[in-house]
Order: C-alpha cells, then structure tokens, then sequence
C-alpha cells in the first residue's frame, strides 16, 4: 500500500480519504482506489500502523484537522462498530462511532466540498418483507442497525450530496480467519474430528466480498464527482442467498474437507442482538446506472480468501495447476 501517506500525494490525482483503513472493507477499499490511481489516505485508530494516519474520529477538532490538511475529494467512511452483540453491551462507544462521528464526518465534508460516502447495512430492515428497495422503510431490529440507521440520517441530513452504500455479511482477504463471520466458519469445518457442530440455518444472509463492494464504491465516487444527481441510497449485494450452515457446507466442499458434523440448526439461536430473517437488498438502482459489478461467485471468493490459512499453503497449486 505504498502511497497511502502525505509524502507522496500525486500532483492532479484525486484523492479519497479512507476511514477504519485498518478493517476489511477499508483495506479493499484502499487497494481498489490506490491501483485505479487515486491518491489514498487511511486513517485508523485502535489498529492504525505504518503508512496510515491515526485519527480518533470521535474528536471533532482532530477530524476539522486532517480534513483541513489533506483536503480529500472523497471521502468513504468504512469505520464503524458492526458486532451486533458487542454493540448491545457497549451501546454508548458504538453509537459514539457510528452516529457522532458519522455526524462530524458529514458536516466537514459539506465544509470542504468533498463528496462522502458513506457504508451502511442491510440490518436497517427487519427482515419480514424482503426483498428491499432504497425506497423502503427501515425497522431496525437491534442497535447496530439503529446506529447505522441513525448514521444514515446524520449523513443526509448535513450532506444532502452525499452517498449512502448499504451492504450484507462481507468477507474477504482477511487477516486472520476470525475477522469475518462468514470466513471464521472455516474452523467449524475444521473442527471435523471433534464432535458435531451446530450452525444457524434460519437467518438467510447474502455474503458479499469486500473487493466487490471497494469497486462499487469506486465507480461511484468517479460518477459522482460528475454528476451531481448521483446522491441518496444504493444497495449492494451479493446474489447467494445461504445460511451460516449453507455457508460452511460450501466452504467444506471449496477445500475437499468433510462436512457431515455439521448440523443444521433450525431454531433462532439465542444471541444478544436480534437479527433480521431475511434483509435481501433490491439493487436495481446500482444495475440501471451501470454501477454495479458483477458479484463473485461465493465458491471461487471463499477460496481466494481461505487459502492462506490451509495448512498447506501451497495447496491453491497443487489444486489448480
């Protein structure tokens, strides 16, 4: 990621602010503008590291300030607590994040004339009517989509140009195999020797991966910085609809491992948060303005974001050549 620092912001190039540069959209986010060629600002706080700037993006003063100094074009906004049930515990931090700081965000890019994207989540919808256009009404089931919602709100309400993406479940290259819900499924699977595994097969999720949704902001921020009537709520999603279990089934069978200890569960699990059944994003807005890419297919993806972690890396060639 060389170039995501002041020492080289390219003469003429447009330049994107990338905030919680350090998660897994903001990194696919930062990859996809940087070799696009676009001058790339990321800005991290708990895990902020070499070539990126730490902001505490809760500090108005600090926020007015690297704004102030880099002055960005764009600015796509991926920071945000988005565990559903460390949110119901940690509710005033969360919502510190992503509604305060979501706030300050909006009110200093309408300042500074940069236009400002910003993620959102498909858990804004209760999940009882799906599928869901950017039109519909949003009935939050549990904070973090209260929060996002509420972040949502914030934007428009100070940026009226601004964009607002809403995304499922994502997964992609990660750091480590828990950082995603959907990747962390591959130590269910490996768990085979061990006793049966239950998994959720009620709720019905759209796993999505990151690169594809980094493109779409992507395309995006270049429509958008021509014409103006690019603003308000896009959706976008992937196309497979699977549970948990589907999920992990169809990561078993990507790696040629076993999955008869897995075990459909058919009940709602009792999890602190409340989760929508189906919140299927309609994404028709993003396709008719030819926005949108083509979703990969969730096999090929998972394997791409899996392979590092099998334990013979090289296995990706023994596989494929």
């Amino acid at each position: 990621h060389e170039g995501y620092n002041r020492k080289s912001l390219l003469v003429g190039a447009p330049r994107v602010l990338v905030t919680g540069a350090t998660g897994l959209l903001g990194r696919a986010v930062c990859r996809e503008f940087h070799s696009a060629g676009w001058t790339v600002i990321g800005t991290g706080y708990r895990r902020a590291r070499p070539r990126l700037l730490r902001c505490d993006l809760t500090d108005e003063d600090a926020v007015r300030g690297l704004l102030h100094e880099y002055k960005p074009d764009v600015i796509v906004h991926c920071a945000a607590e988005r565990r559903p049930d460390v949110m119901e515990r940690h509710t005033e931090a969360a919502v510190n994040l992503n509604v305060h700081a979501t706030s300050t965000l909006a009110k200093e890019a309408a300042t500074c004339g940069a236009l400002f994207l910003y993620i959102s989540t498909d858990y804004v919808f209760d999940g009882r009517n799906p599928p869901y256009g950017e039109d519909d009404s949003p009935n939050p089931l549990n904070v973090y989509g209260r929060s996002k919602l509420e972040g949502e709100r914030e934007t428009l309400r100070h940026c009226p140009g601004a964009v607002v993406l809403r995304v499922p479940v994502l997964f992609g290259e990660v750091e480590s195999v828990t950082e995603s819900v959907v990747t962390s499924l591959y130590l269910k699977v490996q768990e085979a020797s061990e006793e049966s595994c239950t998994l959720d097969h009620v709720l019905q999720r759209f796993p999505t991966d990151a690169r594809d949704v980094a493109a779409v902001c992507r395309k995006l921020s270049e429509r958008a910085r021509q014409d103006p009537s690019i603003r308000g709520i896009f959706h976008f999603s992937g196309k497979e609809q699977m549970t948990k279990y589907e999920m992990a089934v169809a990561i078993a069978q990507a790696f040629n491992l076993p999955s008869s200890h897995l075990i459909p569960l058919t009940e709602q699990p009792a999890a602190s948060a409340l989760r929508p059944i189906n919140s299927q994003l309609n994404c028709s807005r993003l396709e008719l303005l030819n926005l949108s890419v083509e979703p990969r297919p969730f096999t090929s993806a998972i394997i791409d974001c899996l392979w590092p972690f099998t334990p013979d890396k090289r296995w990706r060639q023994t596989v494929f050549h």
